[in-house]
């Protein structure tokens, strides 16, 4: 009879010993296996136990962990424990739910007779389920109870303390992924300006390793060497931020400019700076979100070039005609039936000139708007080029040009009009960029599946940084010959959209001084 006391102290002793280990663990796991093996401290004899744990967004129960428990059988325990869930929450009596509690130990293990079902709440908030099974009937004191239910509360802060760790580790894990993988630089700094964190993509964005910017002034890395507008520093100095009122949103700073990049290169950055308050009000934090605006300058400036391009190419036709037209109708002026035919002439191709401009423009409007509607008929392409090369050739004196197409080329099915202005345009390139003459060949080759049409000249040319970008909307090559020749940069953005709306590809070889030759494929 002495050895019961003796028992019950150490048993107590070494409960005592992995609560206190329990509430110093964040580690759910660990928390849950501390957990699971009080359990058997508690209890003599053939034991095994499970912890469900409720989520709190979907209210269901979720076993965690377990002991002596064969892993395959959790699927049915898991409909047991929802059951008896669903049966308490609706007031079911003990009588019920004990019923349910000895089907699940049933399904555990024939042998296991007595069951301990403990609640582990907080504050009377469920946080979970522990079920403790054994394989005989003991007697269980009120002090036997009393140490049970101590436990459970134990058990079930250490589990909540676990699992708002998890919940926050989880949410750490996140915003790191966010910050490292964004495609956007991220930068956040403290209060001093010093770098806290720097992204993978300002990395690539300043040619700074994150390891050698971290713990360096914001200024030694990010160096302006265009300020176009705002300034961080400045801006701190006149008040910024401004600390909000109570839930409004802090006041961003944004800035761009030019950087200097560690390798020497600049790059078009815009910087939108937000604050971190502490309690107090005092700035924490200064988290910066740094995009690459190098792209969205071009865009600007090439629509810049299109809208200066199309004003040229409007003026002078409607200048010729209005000219033509007014010497025409002079009245103090008696003109032949030559001049008067030769000066009409020059008014119907103006007219036709700007007609044609007008329509690139709308095609390029619906193109960028809309997939482009076909009108499908059976398309012969190399009577479609001998056309375009018989209509070309009377522009020109100083170019050659040569079909080289074979016998019997494939019919194919196509938009002949739009397909038409493909080789307008192409042909019309051709043409500015070979001011020397030379011969302009336009081709083709088929097999079963597919046809490929190319026109080649003896031009100036394209560099391959040029290639990237050409049919590009409104990208013209940059060059003296550029800048002298008429267009508006959509032939090439137009040609490539009605291609690709055939279900076609259309590409370029080019070396500057060698010519270029721009060739596509379409469907058979």
């Amino acid at each position: 009879m002495l050895l019961l006391p003796d028992y019950r102290v150490r048993q107590r002793d070494l409960l005592l010993e992995i609560s206190r280990a329990m509430t110093a663990q964040l580690d759910l796991s660990e928390v849950l296996r501390l957990v699971l093996k009080a359990s058997v401290l508690m209890l003599a004899g053939h034991v095994v136990g499970l912890i469900a744990l409720r989520d709190s967004s979907t209210e269901h129960y979720r076993i965690r962990a377990t002991i002596n428990i064969d892993s395959s059988k959790l699927p049915e325990l898991e409909k047991h424990v929802a059951e008896l869930v669903t049966g308490a929450s609706k007031g079911l009596e003990f009588q019920h739910l004990e019923e349910n509690l000895r089907e699940m130990a049933a399904v555990i293990d024939q042998g296991l007779k007595q069951l301990f079902p403990m609640p582990l709440a907080i504050a009377g908030e469920p946080v979970g389920l522990l079920l403790v099974f054994r394989d005989y009937v003991g007697n269980t004191t009120p002090n036997d109870i009393q140490i049970l239910q101590s436990f459970a509360d134990q058990a079930a802060i250490a589990v909540h303390n676990a699992l708002l760790y998890e919940n926050m580790d989880r949410e750490r894990k996140r915003l790191d992924a966010f910050v490292k993988y964004s495609a956007d630089g991220v930068m956040i700094l403290d209060a001093d300006l010093r770098i806290l964190r720097f992204n993978r993509a300002l990395e690539r964005m300043t040619g700074w390793r994150a390891e050698d910017a971290q713990a360096r002034d914001q200024d030694a890395v990010i160096v302006w060497s265009r300020l176009e507008q705002g300034d961080l520093r400045q801006a701190l100095s006149e008040g910024w931020p401004f600390r909000p009122a109570q839930g409004s949103t802090p006041e961003t700073l944004y800035v761009e400019g030019d950087i200097l990049r560690l390798d020497g290169m600049t790059l078009s950055i815009g910087i939108t700076y937000g604050p971190l308050f502490t309690s107090d009000g005092r700035i924490a934090n200064i988290i910066a979100n740094v995009r690459d605006i190098t792209n969205f300058r071009r865009a600007q400036e090439m629509q810049n070039v299109f809208i200066s391009s199309v004003s040229h190419e409007l003026k002078t036709p409607v200048a010729l005609i209005k000219g033509y037209a007014g010497t025409l109708r002079r009245e103090d002026a008696h003109w032949d039936h030559n001049v008067i035919r030769d000066s009409l002439a020059v008014i119907e191709e103006e007219a036709d000139r700007l007609t044609e401009l007008i329509e690139n423009l709308l095609a390029a409007s619906k193109l960028q708007a809309e997939r482009m509607r076909l009108n499908m008929s059976d398309v012969m392409l190399d009577e479609l080029a001998n056309r375009a090369v018989e209509r070309f050739s009377t522009q020109t004196q100083r170019h050659h040009f040569k079909l080289s197409f074979p016998p019997q080329f494939p019919v194919i099915h196509g938009d002949e009009e739009r397909l038409r202005r493909v080789f307008d345009n192409l042909l019309s390139n051709a043409i500015k960029y070979s001011p020397d003459g030379g011969t302009i060949e336009v081709g083709g080759q088929a097999d079963d599946q597919s046809v490929t049409v190319f026109i080649r000249d003896e031009g100036v040319g394209i560099s391959e940084s040029e290639q990237e970008h050409i049919f590009d909307r409104f990208y013209r090559v940059d060059g003296t010959l550029s800048r002298k020749t008429q267009g508006t940069g959509l032939g090439l953005y137009l040609a490539k959209g009605i291609i690709e709306a055939h279900n076609g590809t259309l590409n370029v070889k080019s070396k500057p001084g060698e010519g270029s030759t721009f060739f596509f494929t379409l469907p058979q």
